[in-house]
């Protein structure tokens, strides 16, 4: 008798910095999820689809659980639970080198009462005594369907999480055709993209006031007769002296983020990118709901 065919939606949560974005683009094997060693890099719910022989599981990687300070981390913090009612699976990241236990977060996964997969990330930086004791303190907390030790960096047990996700998937036809990876527009990928290489060279300061708009992206051909896309982007941020730190003395920086963004476009789009980037001041817009809305999607 054939296997049936399951298919559904996941969410992943949990606080910032715990790699739930690096987790989806190892399962997926694409670049869907910014990825920056800084808190509040994913803000947007961004949906990565992995196809397998007998599945399709939908991604949805949520903006990290954090003490709200404006309207757009209050924004990010209401999108990552309201995704929780809606999906067939939730998959909580935790830090393993963290001993808080975020209670508020566990509360809403009580509530939900849904099929809830505990993952413990960065076990490489801690001892498998350490990792026993985590497992048996979130094991009286709440009962998950699996509590998976993993680290993305080492690349441990990531392939156990899809199975366990799998295994609590109802059965059902795909959703999206079977070579798409994610739902994201190619804008959105190329903006996810620049403002990911603005993240990793700025200073600390400087990356949770900008976000990136990418204007234009036209697709033409070149002499000779090979495509490539015109991308016009521009990077908004809160005050002028972030815009001079953001493109640098000679413009050094701005060249820096440019070039490090062209590369990996031209990797995940398979061919040439045209690529310019403007620095423009955006005052303040980290407290205007409308923008805030637009920029995570959220009035669609």
């Amino acid at each position: 008798m054939a296997e049936k065919f399951k298919s559904g939606f996941v969410s992943l949560i949990g606080r910032t910095n715990v790699g739930k974005s690096s987790i989806i683009n190892k399962l997926v094997g694409e670049k869907v999820s910014a990825v920056a060693n800084k808190t509040q890099t994913t803000r947007r719910n961004v949906r990565a689809i992995v196809n397998t022989s007998n599945a399709q599981v939908i991604f949805i990687d949520t903006p990290g659980i954090h003490k709200p300070k404006s309207e757009l981390s209050k924004a990010m913090i209401e999108n990552s639970y309201l995704t929780i009612p809606d999906v067939d699976v939730l998959v909580y990241v935790i830090d393993a080198t963290s001993t808080r236990i975020d209670n508020e977060t566990i509360n809403k996964i009580k509530q939900a009462n849904k099929a809830t997969i505990l993952v413990i990330n960065k076990i490489d930086l801690i001892t498998k005594e350490q990792i026993v004791k985590i497992i048996n303190q979130y094991k009286d907390i709440y009962e998950f369907k699996a509590i998976i030790p993993a680290s993305t960096s080492k690349n441990i047990n990531i392939k156990d999480i899809l199975d366990e996700i799998i295994i609590n998937l109802p059965e059902g036809e795909a959703y999206y055709d079977l070579d798409e990876y994610t739902d994201q527009t190619m804008r959105q990928l190329a903006e996810e993209v620049i403002r990911e290489k603005a993240l990793n060279y700025l200073k600390d300061e400087v990356p949770h006031g900008i976000y990136v708009e990418v204007t234009k992206m036209k697709k033409r051909k070149t002499i000779e007769n090979k495509d490539i896309y015109d991308v016009d982007s521009t990077i908004f941020c809160l005050k002028n002296s972030h815009k001079g730190i953001i493109i640098g003395k000679q413009g050094l920086m701005l060249k820096k983020i440019g070039t490090s963004a062209r590369i990996e476009l031209e990797k995940m789009f398979g061919c040439k990118i045209n690529l310019s980037i403007i620095v423009k001041v955006d005052e303040d817009w980290i407290n205007n709901k409308t923008k805030v809305k637009k920029l995570l999607n959220m009035d669609q």
